[in-house]
């Protein structure tokens, strides 16, 4: 099975990438809040352009307004562009006004954060030159030679200040952030009411998911098992009620073949219920057996760096086998790419196809599929334009 380094494992090269990732976040920062202070600035003397004739107060202040809203969108791209996207609500003037009046501070505390690392670096720099090469900053005996004792001196308290500025940068990134969740950020009480919102809507879809699974129980036994039950029970009478011996040997052999499909198609139901292949050997091992009784091509590519538990396994599973059947049916296509990854904490799932596209998200099948991922806390789409291919995908949390 494929095997990936776990995700939350600390390293020197990602604290290095992530320390690296907040410095430029302090650095776009400290510009933008150049940009802020110049709008604040100019909306200090705003009392004075309204009074000159032919200016109106109102588009004055609703263009005050949507420039700020504008800045306010740009602090939070930035943010989201260093990997700290935020949950936010929609944006109004009064919260953008509010955000920007404080945040142009920050940026500057940034600004000097940053002006100040770099000065320790290049005065370590020079110091370390003048070491080397026997010149500069004043560091040089009356013999012509720099002094080693002063260099090691400075090395200790040169090292602390380089240590705090760095620290430093990685503060002022957080308050940035922070800054932001306090201002702009969505209340727990909206986040408590829009969860319990979500959680009403994901019990109504697996109410409607259960119902939907139980129909398809019912119709696959109606029409499948229970027609070939009707002609076992047939072809038996007729046997016995036949007076050549040939005759009823010959129905008695319809009859066990009958029986033998009935079999299968009691197989298949029990199967759709619930694989025994995801108890027995895991979700791989079950997918496999998927792409081997597809009566059309199937490539598995199946990468997930630990077995999901029972529940998602199952969700996994059906989302792969239903899509695989509906294309199968409605498709006929050449080659069915089955696709499970796993990535940034939760699991990718694609189902492509390439037939001649044009699938109906709203459909029985696919609609089914989108409430049993949602059911699940996950994500559904379908992809289909006309002339294919046809793109199942689900995003399911992978805890």
């Amino acid at each position: 099975m494929y095997q990936d380094t776990p995700p939350n494992r600390l390293t020197a090269a990602s604290m290095l990438r992530q320390w690296t990732e907040l410095a430029g976040t302090v650095f776009v920062g400290a510009w933008t809040a150049l940009i802020e202070l110049g709008f604040l600035a100019v909306l200090a003397i705003a009392p004075a352009l309204a009074l000159i004739p032919g200016l109106h107060t109102n588009r004055l202040t609703k263009a005050a307004d949507r420039w700020a809203m504008r800045l306010t969108a740009l602090e939070l791209r930035r943010l989201s562009m260093f990997r700290q996207k935020l949950d936010t609500d929609e944006l109004t003037p009064t919260g953008s006004w509010r955000y920007i009046a404080v945040r142009w501070l920050v940026g500057g505390l940034g600004g000097g954060v940053l002006l100040m690392f770099l000065l320790c670096l290049t005065v370590a720099a020079s110091m370390l030159s003048a070491w080397i090469f026997n010149g500069g900053w004043g560091l040089i005996s009356n013999e012509g030679r720099v002094d080693g004792e002063l260099i090691a001196i400075a090395v200790v308290p040169g090292a602390v200040i380089l240590f705090v500025t760095a620290a430093g940068i990685s503060g002022v990134a957080t308050l940035d952030r922070m800054l932001a969740v306090h201002l702009l950020g969505t209340s727990t009480e909206q986040m408590l009411r829009r969860r319990v919102e979500t959680l009403a809507s994901t019990r109504a879809q697996v109410i409607d998911a259960i119902n939907d699974e139980r129909r398809r129980i019912e119709r696959d036994l109606h029409d499948g098992v229970q027609q070939r039950l009707v002609a076992l029970g047939m072809l038996i009478g007729r046997a016995r009620r036949s007076t050549e011996l040939e005759h009823a040997a010959e129905l008695l052999r319809q009859a066990q073949a009958a029986s033998q499909d009935a079999i299968a198609d009691l197989r298949g139901v029990a199967s759709r219920i619930y694989p025994a292949a995801l108890d027995e050997a895991g979700l791989h091992v079950a997918l496999e057996s998927l792409a081997e009784n597809a009566s059309v091509p199937i490539e598995l590519t199946f990468r997930l760096p630990e077995e999901p538990n029972r529940s998602l396994a199952t969700v996994i599973y059906f989302v792969v086998s239903e899509a695989v059947t509906n294309a199968t049916k409605h498709a006929e296509p050449a080659l069915v790419r089955i696709e499970v990854r796993g990535q940034g904490g939760e699991i990718q799932v694609q189902i492509i196809d390439d037939g001649p596209g044009g699938a109906n998200p709203t459909g029985t099948g696919l609609s089914g599929l989108a409430r049993r991922v949602a059911a699940a806390d996950g994500t559904f789409g379908v992809h289909s334009p006309a002339g294919g291919p046809t793109v199942v995908c689900a995003h399911l949390p992978a805890g």
